[in-house]
């Protein structure tokens, strides 16, 4: 069964008496999390043994960070609970010491994880971010993390945080003129995101430069499997309908030439955590009944009475369910659960 909502109604705030630290610190200057920034000055505090200091946004990313940099990092991912939401995760202390001192920084981008673009911006850290969305290449990817960088820059400096809690609220929905942000489910951007980590790392440790390139080539290697699921799928089962509760698994879906049949308005209002029209959560459920869809694809971290609505009516129709996440599975790493994800949506449509 899904778990409880995980939207809390707070949006995101810099916790307790971080806020004025971390705001007089943007003063001095912030680090623009673009793509592949820079690495000349990075951060140079060692994490234990020697090894260099990673900071991840989410275990996700934290996840592809640890395959590319092996036994020579130290990643640590700020979000690493299933529980956690990036959207109104409240920062801390801790937080703010891990991105400060990291060396390499990677995070999603595209609004998706804002604590992380405050967190830039307010410790002033010099150290190189891999922005997912913007090395993805994706369509519309370069506008949404030009948006993103640029709230960061609106509300860096601003001496009454609290005062704009609503406006926050609002930026909550990441609306990047429809970009899609989830951008983990397309496993090519994984593959660049790799890359781009072997470089940074290279930069920041050039003696493990060809160790880094070789195991950011391994992780592409190993995502092959997953692409070739995706191409069978498109090749016998191009256009066959999907019903989804969220928009985070849509990148693998196209990629399958799977056509998600779920009226938009229905997704938009759970990922915005607004109330779902009746006539809309009628007509989505209906799709269940007519057989205009093979499966529910549906995100289990985010359940409510709409989504337990849509799984009732897919359950009672026969209809395959196919629960996704947004973080990490415990005891998997990227690859295994792309690897799961693409074969449990395979056995769904194909039967």
């Amino acid at each position: 069964m899904p778990r409880p909502a995980l939207r809390p109604t707070r949006p995101l705030a810099l916790a307790g008496g971080l806020t004025a630290a971390l705001l007089l610190s943007a003063c001095g200057g912030g680090a623009s999390s673009s793509g592949a920034q820079a690495s000349a000055g990075a951060g140079d505090s060692p994490a234990e043994g020697g090894r260099v200091a990673v900071v991840a946004s989410t275990d996700v990313w934290g996840s592809v960070a640890q395959a590319v940099g092996g036994d020579a990092v130290e990643v640590t991912s700020i979000i690493d609970d299933p529980a956690q939401d990036p959207h109104s995760f409240e920062v801390t202390t801790r937080d703010q010491l891990l991105v400060q001192d990291a060396q390499v920084v990677v995070m999603n981008g595209g609004g998706y994880d804002p604590f992380m673009t405050q967190l830039l911006s307010a410790t002033g850290t010099r150290a190189p971010v891999v922005d997912a969305v913007e090395v993805s290449g994706l369509e519309g990817s370069q506008e949404a993390a030009a948006d993103d960088h640029g709230h960061a820059d609106e509300h860096a400096g601003e001496d009454h945080a609290d005062e704009h809690a609503d406006e926050h609220a609002d930026e909550a929905g990441h609306d990047h003129g429809g970009f899609n942000e989830h951008v983990w489910y397309d496993v090519a951007t994984a593959v660049e995101v790799a890359r781009a980590l072997a470089e940074q790392l290279s930069a920041v440790d050039p003696g493990g430069a060809s160790a880094y390139a070789a195991n950011a080539e391994a992780f592409a290697d190993g995502l092959a499997a997953v692409q070739q699921v995706q191409a069978a799928v498109r090749s016998s089962s191009a256009g066959t309908g999907v019903a989804i509760t969220e928009p985070v698994p849509d990148r693998m879906l196209e990629a399958m030439g799977l056509v998600v049949r779920t009226p938009q308005a229905f997704s938009e209002a759970v990922e915005e955590g607004t109330d779902v029209p009746p006539s809309v959560l009628a007509d989505t459920t209906a799709l269940f009944g007519d057989g205009a869809v093979a499966a529910l694809v549906y995100n289990e971290q985010t359940a409510g009475a709409e989504t337990e609505a849509v799984l009732r009516a897919a359950e009672a129709a026969g209809t395959a369910v196919v629960p996704v996440t947004e973080t990490l599975p415990e005891g998997q790493d990227y690859t295994q659960w792309m690897t799961a994800n693409a074969e449990a949506i395979r056995a769904a449509v194909q039967g």
